[in-house]
Order: C-alpha cells, then sequence, then structure tokens
C-alpha cells in the first residue's frame, strides 16, 4: 500500500524549499522503491528551485543518492529488495538509435517512472532528474538502480549520481584523458574537481587547476592538482603556456558553464587538443570565437552530458577504486547534515563554502 514519508519540495520559482510529507505509490511494472540513506546537495536541484530547468513545479528535489531497494514491482529482475545501490538518471532504454549503435552512453530515450509521487492532498511532484531523492524513500524506475558494492559508505557512493561522474567522466570519458596528458581544469567546484580528480585516474602527468578563489583551489590540490592558477590575479592562458612549454595542454575541461571560460579554455588548449564543456550554461549564453581560430586549431570541442557515463560499467568500478583507496571521494563531502538543512546547503554552496553537503536520512 502507498507510504507517506518525508521529501524536500520545491513549491514555486525562487521560494525557499519546504520539508512535506509525499505519498509513495507501491512500484508499478519496471519500478523499484528505494530507501534513502544518502543525498549529495547538488547545483543541479538549485537550477530547479530557481526554475532554471523547467517550470513543472512542485519539485520533489534531490538525484545524487545511494540507498536500499525495498521493493520492487512486475518484471524488474536486474536489482532485488535488499540491494544497495547508487540512484542513476540514465536508465537506458536499449532501443533508442543510440542504444543500437552500441553506444548506450548517449541514450536518448532514459527510462524514468511511470507513476507519480504526490503531496498529501494529491498534487502530483516532478522528482529532480525523474528521481527525487531528498525523501526518506522514493519511486524510480528500476533500471535507474545500479547495484554497487556495499562497503562503500553511501554519502561517499551516491555523490556518483551526479556532480563527481560529471566531472570524472568529462575527463575519462569525454576528454579522452591519457598517460603522460597535460589537463587544465577551469572552475573546481564539485565538478571540477571530479575532473582533476579523473584526470589523475588517467594518469595525466600535469594537472592545472584554474578559479578565482584561493580556497577551491587548494581543494583542487588535495585531489591531484600538479598546478593551480587564481585566475583573478593573472592570464590563465598565458600561465598554462608558460607551464606547458608555451604549448598549451592536451585537454581543456571547462566546469563552470560561462562564455568567458570556456574561450580561456579554447584557447588554453594545444593544437589539435580536446575542450571539454562539463559546466552548464543558461540559455542565455553565447559563445563567439574566430571561424578561422575554430578551423585553424583543429582538435575536438565536445560537450559532455553526465560525464559520458555509463552507470552499470562505471559506478561500480569506481566505488571499488575507491574502496581499495585509488579514488578520494571522502574529500568531496564538506558536511553531513538532516533533510531540514536543504536550504541552508543551498546557500552554503551558492558562497562557495562547501564541496558538498550530504543529507543523511
Amino acid at each position: 500500500m502507498p507510504q507517506e514519508v518525508r521529501g524536500v519540495i520545491a513549491k514555486a520559482k525562487g521560494e525557499p524549499v519546504s520539508v512535506e510529507t509525499i505519498v509513495i505509490p507501491d512500484p508499478g511494472p519496471g519500478e523499484a522503491v528505494v530507501a534513502i540513506q544518502a543525498c549529495g546537495v547538488c547545483h543541479t536541484d538549485l537550477h530547479y528551485r530557481e526554475g532554471g530547468i523547467n517550470d513543472e513545479f512542485p519539485f520533489l528535489l534531490g538525484h545524487e543518492a545511494a540507498g536500499l531497494v525495498e521493493s520492487v514491482g512486475d518484471g524488474v529482475i536486474d536489482v532485488a529488495p535488499g540491494d544497495y545501490v547508487i540512484l542513476n538518471w540514465r536508465a537506458v532504454c536499449g532501443q533508442c538509435r543510440a542504444c543500437l549503435k552500441g553506444k548506450p552512453q548517449y541514450c536518448f530515450a532514459t527510462h524514468n517512472a511511470q507513476q507519480k509521487m504526490t503531496l498529501t492532498d494529491g498534487t502530483e511532484l516532478s522528482p529532480a532528474l525523474g528521481i527525487g531523492a531528498f525523501c526518506e524513500k522514493t519511486l524510480v524506475a528500476a533500471g535507474q538502480c545500479t547495484k554497487v558494492n556495499p562497503e562503500a559508505k553511501p554519502e561517499v557512493a551516491g555523490l556518483l549520481g551526479c556532480g563527481v561522474m560529471a566531472g570524472i567522466g568529462a575527463a575519462i570519458n569525454t576528454g579522452g584523458v591519457g598517460r603522460g596528458d597535460s589537463v587544465a581544469v577551469f572552475g573546481c567546484g564539485g565538478v571540477g574537481d571530479g575532473a582533476v580528480e579523473g584526470a589523475r585516474l588517467a594518469g595525466a602527468s600535469t594537472i592545472i587547476a584554474v578559479d578565482i578563489d584561493d580556497t577551491k583551489l587548494e581543494w583542487a590540490r588535495q585531489f591531484g592538482a600538479t598546478h593551480t592558477i587564481n585566475s583573478s590575479n593573472e592570464d590563465p592562458v598565458e600561465k598554462i603556456r608558460e607551464l606547458t612549454g608555451g604549448n598549451g595542454v592536451d585537454v581543456a575541461i571547462e566546469a563552470i558553464g560561462l562564455p568567458k571560460t570556456y574561450e580561456q579554455a579554447f584557447y588554453a588548449r594545444d593544437l589539435a587538443g580536446t575542450v571539454v564543456l562539463v559546466g552548464v550554461p543558461n540559455p542565455d549564453m553565447k559563445v563567439e570565437l574566430p571561424y578561422l581560430d575554430i578551423f585553424g586549431r583543429g582538435g575536438a570541442l565536445k560537450s559532455s552530458w553526465y560525464g559520458d557515463c555509463l552507470p552499470s560499467r562505471d559506478f561500480p568500478m569506481l566505488i571499488d577504486l575507491y574502496l581499495q583507496g585509488r579514488l578520494n571521494l571522502d574529500g568531496f563531502v564538506s558536511e553531513t547534515i538532516s533533510i531540514d538543512e536543504v536550504e541552508e546547503a543551498f546557500h552554503k554552496m551558492e558562497r562557495g563554502e562547501v564541496l558538498r553537503s550530504v543529507v543523511v536520512l
């Protein structure tokens, strides 16, 4: 029978979030109910609250989560009650043109739960990224549950559900960083530091972190940056060239989503180098680059959506690396909070005081 649980709701654009009673239906065919153990506070949730994603209020926020499968609906065979899972927003369909080409990491028709979670008055909720995990329990498509080793703490495991995976994947999957490469990362928040960590894992020999905040630059050093540049004090393009023998980097990753920093990343790469955009711009932004420079510099300009990850492949592997001490997920957790502290966590994030606040349920 349906259950009533507590969850964090954004009722209207720009309004503070509130904790409300949510009705969770029993899972239908292909669905699962997951008891959430921890969920990271991601900037995407703030975008939802501010109306930057769409206007389908009210939203049930939260998506960077780990927990235990409580129950499953008919036809579910990949997960079972008791399984420890990270939730993902790329539950591949297996039938779209990307999946049929053998590239499910680009799936165009990812699955979400078909039933709606509601408020107690019947108002239907829009779950953030099809998940809605600032909640004691949530309803998702079973394919959104990725089984991982239960020895990993939920407050760190859940971070692979979005921001950290986006950064690691931008370096490894999209950017193709390899042994001995040079990499520059513009923006050292959660996604940017994930890219620094990914570049380190991939064997990059030079990892240059760029930001305007010395605290964030120090965070980046903890994840493997070999050099840091405060771009409020010096020209990052010139400094990156100085650090790379005048050439520029093999891979430049823009993790902010601003035209100015994208332009810097474009000019900070070596000839035939790669630019990866993983920062999320707003719809009004435009980039202007000389057409001849785009042609003349060669290489690749790529966008990275969710780090081009395939959860079934990447999540278990990264959790194994974490448990071996080779992936620093603990460093991303600035604080653990209760479900009632999400609004203040948004303000801390806006002020740049935290990498990740994590709600523990």
